[in-house]
């Protein structure tokens, strides 16, 4: 083995001038092969580490969510954990439920001290290695380096020696992990052995082609593992896949005095009205900092929260009981909502492999249990939950934002999204290629400026099939349409699906809050593909037809001591001719749930009836009595 000095001598720096033996495509996978050597750690398992932290991408040298750089994801969180912001711009009442003063927590701070091993990575790396830390935060073939300096020393402290067989590293790549319990540890340890496994091969966000090639029978051993020291932890009480690790850590419903409670609702779902949606949040806080928030009786609440450096859950809200996350009551009332951890000190930030890949097990374990599409009209992320009533729409939230990376989640859903039509279809889902498409987006750290160039799930619509065209405006947020990070008025997202208005060369246009709206799809890098759906459409006679945030019951469904709420259109209509693609009838409904007794709990279900839309970038609802249903 060389001396520290040496390896950071003989690194292949992805800066430097490319060789005859070494393409300017292959420099990355050249890293691993010379960090793999310098430090005695298999390649195989720096790979496979590599994959599940990011997929083998650089993300051109910016933080993920938690503050880690580069494909193997070194931490340095503390200066993102002083400059997050829970939410960014978003105002709303998270219980978003008209028979109940608006809730307003309080603001939280994440702590800046104490931060745990696992958000620290990168100053060890920088001891270990002899690279300062800007060389591990911006060169990969460092950053790769960095991390087989990790392993080597998680393999010295459980005192096992130097093997090129990766079957004996399972567990240093389980204390790589940062958990400190065992289930934990092992459920990442054993997806990261799965990948090595199943191989894996990909062109990263650098244009760096990378290989895995698979080992189908290997078994490690898990011995080693008796000697790291981590705290037992149980999954008593949780409702969670046996695939991933889950904890119970549970939300308080406490009586506050004064007619007040909190911090969620106790129901009885399924059995007393389904449960339609999940909610893909993320936390814009430090995980310590985000469980003692879900643990305070006077803040708000979420069912899962999932960590990011290794993917572990906590469940804090049983599935049959209603969280107030979402800021829309009818969707808190038919949802689960799960928070991933971030800290954005800039909302470009990117997202582990390791969260995705649990999110996604919980996600589908979730779904199957409640019989719950796999779409994005019942996948919701935080931003396509409508406002409830035109004044709420502006405060809505807008995480995960553009950089949740949504055509990888769906296919570790087990659906990728994939063309199911011929060219000519009436519908289209959004489907642009992830690292390939970078829209320009400002405000992520100064008001107008550009953001960092990055990969995106989000497409913008002008309202001409020409990008010096004006963008879209939405008349809800009553301003004038930008390009801003959270700006959601004039864009769509992967998974998405819209009725095609018209066609223009290499340019598609949708129907889009009430407009036809138009994006670039050239047919050799297709922003959207076609596929089949239904469309609702204003019935005969009916030149257009409200658009509403909330399916709620009529007012002759609420019983006596049940304070009927208000049927209240947003500012947008559904005009004669227009077409929208629908994910479903849902009931007329609203759960009464204003005290801390469950006993006068009611569930109010009206004789009307409501289509679910694609309006724009949120989904919205429109009675079913104003509209024809057509396959499109």
């Amino acid at each position: 083995m060389c001396t520290l000095a040496a390896a950071a001598l003989t690194l292949p720096l992805l800066g430097a001038a490319p060789t005859p033996a070494q393409p300017p495509t292959a420099r990355l996978q050249q890293a691993f092969a010379a960090a793999s050597a310098e430090y005695d750690v298999p390649q195989s398992v720096l790979l496979g580490v590599s994959y599940l932290q990011s997929r083998w991408d650089a993300h051109g040298g910016a933080a993920s969510v938690t503050g880690g750089y580069g494909p193997m994801h070194l931490t340095d969180a503390r200066s993102a954990l002083a400059a997050s912001d829970h939410h960014g711009e978003g105002t709303e009442d998270p219980r978003g439920d008209d028979a109940r003063r608006p809730l307003r927590p309080e603001e939280r701070a994440p702590r800046t001290d104490r931060l745990p091993d696992r958000l620290t990575t990168l100053p060890k790396a920088a001891r270990l290695t002899g690279l300062s830390p800007e060389q591990l935060r911006e060169d990969p073939a460092a950053n790769v380096a960095g991390g087989a300096a990790l392993l080597a020393e998680a393999q010295r402290r459980l005192g096992e020696p130097s093997s090129e067989d990766p079957a004996d590293w399972y567990a240093a790549v389980a204390l790589f992990s940062g958990a400190d319990d065992t289930a934990s540890a092992v459920a990442y340890a054993n997806e990261v052995y799965e990948v090595i496994r199943a191989g894996e091969q990909r062109v990263t966000d650098a244009g760096q082609q990378v290989a895995l090639t698979a080992r189908p029978g290997l078994a490690p051993d898990t011995s080693a593992l008796r000697r790291a020291g981590l705290r037992t932890s149980s999954a008593v009480g949780t409702e969670c896949p046996t695939t991933v690790s889950c904890e119970w850590i549970p939300a308080p419903y406490e009586d506050l005095g004064d007619g007040d409670y909190g911090n969620h609702d106790l129901g009885n779902r399924p059995a007393s009205q389904d449960i339609r949606y999940i909610v893909i949040h993320d936390t814009e806080g430090a995980w310590e900092g985000v469980l003692n928030m879900v643990q305070d009786p006077t803040y708000v609440s979420w069912q899962y929260s999932l960590r990011s450096t290794d993917g572990h859950i906590a469940q804090h809200v049983k599935a049959k009981d209603v969280a107030w996350h979402a800021g829309n009551w009818y969707v808190n009332a038919g949802s689960i909502g799960l928070e991933h951890e971030g800290f954005l000190a800039e909302p470009d930030a990117w997202y582990t492999e390791a969260m995705y890949r649990s999110s996604a097990r919980l996600v589908k374990y979730l779904a199957g249990k409640y019989d719950i599409p796999l779409d994005r009209q019942h996948i919701l992320g935080h931003d396509t939950v409508p406002g409830t009533t035109t004044a709420t729409i502006p405060g809505m939230h807008t995480d995960p934002g553009p950089y949740w990376d949504w055509r990888h989640y769906f296919e570790l859903l087990g659906r990728p999204l994939k063309a199911t039509a011929g060219p000519d279809s009436g519908v289209v889902t959004i489907r642009p290629d992830y690292a390939a498409n970078r829209p320009v987006f400002t405000g992520c750290e100064v008001a107008g400026e550009p953001c960092a160039t990055h990969g995106s799930s989000a497409v913008r619509l002008y309202s001409d099939h020409d990008e010096s065209s004006p963008l879209i405006r939405d008349i809800g947020l009553g301003r004038a349409p930008t390009t801003g990070v959270n700006d959601l008025s004039s864009r769509v997202s992967t998974g998405q699906s819209y009725a095609v208005a018209d066609r223009w060369g290499d340019w598609t246009a949708i129907w889009y809050l009430g407009q036809k709206a138009w994006f670039k799809n050239p047919k050799k890098h297709p922003a959207a593909v076609p596929t089949q759906g239904k469309v609702v459409t204003p019935r005969k006679g009916l030149d257009s037809v409200p658009v509403y945030g909330r399916a709620y019951p009529e007012k002759e469904a609420y019983p006596e001591g049940v304070p009927a709420q208000a049927v209240s259109p947003l500012p947008y209509t559904v005009l004669k001719g227009q077409k929208y693609v629908t994910g479903g009838k849902v009931p007329g409904e609203y759960y009464y749930a204003v005290t801390f007794d469950d006993a006068s709990h009611r569930v109010v279900r009206g004789k009307d009836l409501y289509y679910e839309i694609q309006f724009g970038h949120r989904v919205g609802f429109v009675r079913a009595a104003d509209v024809t249903v057509r396959s499109s």
